[in-house]
Parts: C-alpha cells; sequence; structure tokens
C-alpha cells in the first residue's frame, strides 16, 4: 500500500512538471507567434505576455502618444546602430489601454534603452490592446 502511494504521488509530480506551458517565444523569429495569439493576450495584463517571451530584451522604447505603446527588441541599441539603415530586426510592438508614464530622460542614465525588473513592476499591469510585429532577423 505504501510503494502504491509513493508510486502515484511521483507519477502526479511527473504529469504536472510535464504539463507545465512552455514559452510561446524562444528565439526572436518567434515573436510572430505572438500576433497570431494575439487574443490570448489582449485585454490581459503586459506580464502575462512578457512571460511568454524567453530572449532577453535588449532594446525598449516607449511612445507616450494615444495609443501608447513599447517597442521591444532583441538586440541592442549598439548592435541596431551598425546594421546599415537599421537593419531588418525583428521589432514587437505592444500597444496599452492606459496612457504610459514613460520619461526617457528621466531613466538611469546608460540604461535608458533597457527593459529592467523594475519596468516589469511599473510597467506589467497595463492591459494590452494590440500586438504588432516586424523584421525578419
Amino acid at each position: 500500500m505504501k510503494n502504491t502511494i509513493k508510486i502515484a504521488l511521483a507519477l502526479l509530480l511527473l504529469i504536472n512538471i510535464s504539463c507545465k506551458a512552455q514559452q510561446m517565444v524562444l528565439t526572436p523569429l518567434d515573436a510572430y507567434k505572438l500576433k497570431t495569439h494575439e487574443q490570448q493576450f489582449v485585454n490581459k495584463p503586459l506580464k502575462d505576455l512578457l512571460k511568454e517571451i524567453k530572449p532577453e530584451i535588449k532594446l525598449v522604447l516607449g511612445t507616450v502618444d494615444y495609443p501608447s505603446y513599447f517597442v521591444f527588441r532583441f538586440i541592442s541599441r549598439e548592435e541596431l546602430n551598425k546594421k546599415p539603415s537599421g537593419g531588418n530586426t525583428i521589432a514587437l510592438y505592444i500597444y496599452v489601454k492606459e496612457p504610459l508614464d514613460w520619461h526617457f530622460d528621466q531613466r538611469t542614465k546608460g540604461k535608458e534603452y533597457q527593459w529592467t525588473k523594475e519596468d516589469v513592476e511599473k510597467y506589467g499591469n497595463l492591459t494590452v490592446i494590440r500586438i504588432k510585429v516586424t523584421g525578419k532577423e
């Protein structure tokens, strides 16, 4: 009886671990999957979408127009500047419902373009209303 319970618990643990969803975006090119599954993220917090992205976001810009949006890139500003005419790199545009409190000049010097854990805390509850992806590399 003890062995049966141990085996059942081990199987439940194994099933639980294997049922965890994988991240949707494993490479920058996978960003197009976010657009394909856009309805899964619309009217949900930005932090839910960010959990689906594995590659490091190396460059971010916030735009306070209406609607407000973020532009996320998976290459650094320096790498982007080295590409001829900005290159054709993947850019992920995430439009949010709420006005964006993004002040480039108030961001930490030298880290103005970096997406930080503090940004996730500050902007993670903003509501996603649209996703747009551009680029090929």
